[in-house]
């Protein structure tokens, strides 16, 4: 590995804790304006002190995060399909050339596993790496999950395993069950959970617990931070989590602590 992979990598997962707090607000690039991302550049902006790094699209990122902004990016490169349709049917919408001229820190792109698309989806992922090999940046797999897919470990190992093999070097996929067999699975690659879907807060906090400590290189949440009644608390109680150990309970506290401009327009 180069030394501008190892730099950007660096920037993104915390050298001293070996662990990283992704903010993912790539959602608009299938959902739209989804709930909490309407105004994306007031929901964001105050939390990005407490990020390690942004996941977001070019559109957005030059639309509402100011270039003066010091978080490196994670910058979402497949797309094509919405809601409405197929959403493995993703293809790369953005040249890894531009990629270099917003400054990203790394790119990133959906496999899906078992997904009517997976070979397009593959085919992605392996032209990416080979994009980023040449030009020291490094690229995240998210193995995105389709309606009939189980969320369990030996299918979240298959599809984690098979970005690895095909190159990743760094992995986002769901926390399960049994979930160390899915970090043995990635050897030494970083493994970041999602956070799905909006749930509570508590349940959310425990996730995050409970997946660092089955071996997570921290979390790429998105929903469970920006759709909260409170995200400053949310994201400073992830934090928390994952670069300090601290508790379910401390992490609770945290949340629930009243912090200046915590009630961020929706």
């Amino acid at each position: 590995m180069n030394w501008g992979m190892k730099n950007r990598l660096s920037r993104i997962i915390n050298p001293r804790t070996g662990r990283c707090v992704m903010l993912a607000v790539d959602h608009g690039y299938f959902q739209g304006p989804t709930t909490g991302l309407q105004n994306l550049g007031k929901m964001v902006n105050p939390l990005l002190p407490y990020a390690d790094a942004l996941m977001i699209t070019r559109g957005a990122l030059r639309s509402w995060i100011p270039p003066t902004a010091d978080r490196p990016i994670v910058l979402r490169v497949s797309g094509g399909q919405s809601i409405l349709k197929e959403l493995s049917n993703e293809i790369i919408t953005t040249s890894i050339e531009d990629a270099i001229r917003i400054n990203a820190s790394a790119i990133t792109c959906s496999v899906y596993i078992g997904g009517e698309y997976e070979k397009q989806t593959i085919d992605n992922l392996a032209r990416l790496v080979d994009q980023g090999e040449a030009y020291g940046i490094p690229v995240l797999a998210v193995t995105a999950v389709g309606k009939e897919m189980v969320r369990d470990a030996r299918y979240l190992g298959l599809a984690c395993r098979i970005c690895v093999e095909v190159g990743a070097h760094m992995v986002k996929t769901y926390y399960c069950k049994d979930f160390p067999e899915v970090v043995e699975a990635c050897g030494n690659i970083p493994v970041l959970i999602a956070g799905g879907k909006k749930i509570e807060e508590k349940a959310a906090l425990e996730m995050a617990c409970s997946a660092t400590k089955d071996g997570a290189s921290g979390v790429d949440m998105g929903r469970n931070i920006f759709q909260s009644d409170n995200p400053l608390g949310m994201i400073k109680a992830v934090k928390a989590i994952v670069h300090e150990n601290a508790t379910l309970a401390e992490a609770l506290d945290i949340y629930r602590t009243p912090h200046e401009g915590s009630r961020i327009l929706q």
